[in-house]
This record gives C-alpha cells, structure tokens and sequence, in this order.
C-alpha cells in the first residue's frame, strides 16, 4: 500500500523499514541518487520572479483550507494544507502539495495513508494548530480514525477524505502528492456554517 511512498523516500536518501523480497537476487547496492536541483529556469535564462511578488499575485486566488493527517509514530501527523483539489473520477483521486523541507511529510509517506479534513467557517484556530511547525499538533484535538486507513478524521468537519498514497512528483522546491480515495463522507451539521476559505493572508467564509 505504500509502495509509492517508499520509492520516493528512498530516491531522497531516506531510510525505510520495507525488506526486499526474500527471492531477490544479490546485487551490488545502487549508490545514491542525486537530487533535482530546485530551478525552474537555466543560467543563461532571465531570472525567476520576485518571491514576494509570485506571494502577493497569487494570494488573490481564493482556496478553501484542509488538514492533512495521518497515523504514525509515535503518534499521528498531520499539517494545514491549502493546496488541495479533487484529480481524477475514474480512478477517484485527489492532490494536495507540500514543500520538500516539510517535517511532517516524510511521516506521511512512511505511512503511505492519509485523510483530507475539509476546513468549516468557524475552524480558523484549528487550522492555525496545525500551521505550526513542531511539537504535538494533535494536543486538545478531538479525532477518530478513518475507516479505511485509520488516518486522523478530525470532528466536526464538514467533510473528509481517507486516502492511500498513489503517486508522488516534484513540483520545483514542492512535491505534488496523488491519493487514491478509499472512503469519503460529510457530517450535514457541520457542513451547514459553509466552508473556510484563505485570501491574501486572512481567513474568511462564503456568502451566496
């Protein structure tokens, strides 16, 4: 099931536990794989864009807000993430991106599962909880294990998506991960205060 994951952690130089096959010939061990260089443009190409400026344009593009959580050692992960978005009907599959210096990542992929908890209007200082970079996020925090992978189901949001890692790509300085969705579902109470939405920098909810 994580088989995806694997490949990708071991083509970063990360450790995994996952043996190889008992049958497998003996080879001399592959030496390390070089990693991409982050660049989007050669040398004798203009130079990219001011970060600020990419930040600041692209801000206007509202999204809805997630949290992505999965279960581990020595307790489950998991990380705020508005860049998420459904993929594919046939195969169900959905995305999300995250940066290759996120700590929370490489627990994610060790695990090869993950759900997608779909922000409500009043769930601001959840998300925030999760924003933050180290101790335990999950402090506080009222969860259930997903159906499907066991994965973290936070409560009371509007929706969630319990998926199994099926690709992972570099995206420059992100990596654009697949899931294959093995259960789905909504709580209608929840869902009634409408979604959270990020826009240049703050919180906000839909009016029609």
């Amino acid at each position: 099931m994580a088989a995806t994951a694997v490949r990708y952690l071991r083509s970063v130089g990360a450790p995994t536990t996952a043996a190889a096959p008992a049958t497998a010939p003996a080879t001399a061990p592959a030496g390390p794989r070089v990693r991409p260089a982050l660049r989007a443009v050669r040398d004798d190409e203009r130079a990219p864009l001011d970060p600020a400026e990419f930040r600041s344009v692209l801000g206007h593009f509202a999204s809805g807000v997630t949290v992505i959580t999965s279960p581990g050692e020595p307790g489950p992960a998991g990380f705020a993430c508005q860049s998420f978005a459904s993929l594919s009907l046939d195969p169900p599959l959905v995305t999300f991106m995250v940066a290759r210096t996120s700590a929370t990542w490489p627990r994610i992929a060790r695990a090869g599962v993950f759900c997608v908890n779909i922000l409500g209007a009043g769930q601001g200082a959840l998300c925030r909880a999760f924003a933050v970079s180290g101790g335990d996020k999950f402090a506080g925090i009222h969860y259930e294990a997903a159906p499907a992978t066991g994965s973290p189901r936070l409560a009371d949001v509007p929706a969630w998506i319990d998926c199994t890692v099926h690709a992972v790509h570099t995206g420059g300085d992100h990596l654009i991960v697949v899931g294959r969705v093995d259960a789905l579902g909504t709580d209608p109470a929840a869902a009634g205060s409408g979604p959270l939405l990020f826009h240049r920098g703050a919180f906000g909810h839909f009016r029609p």
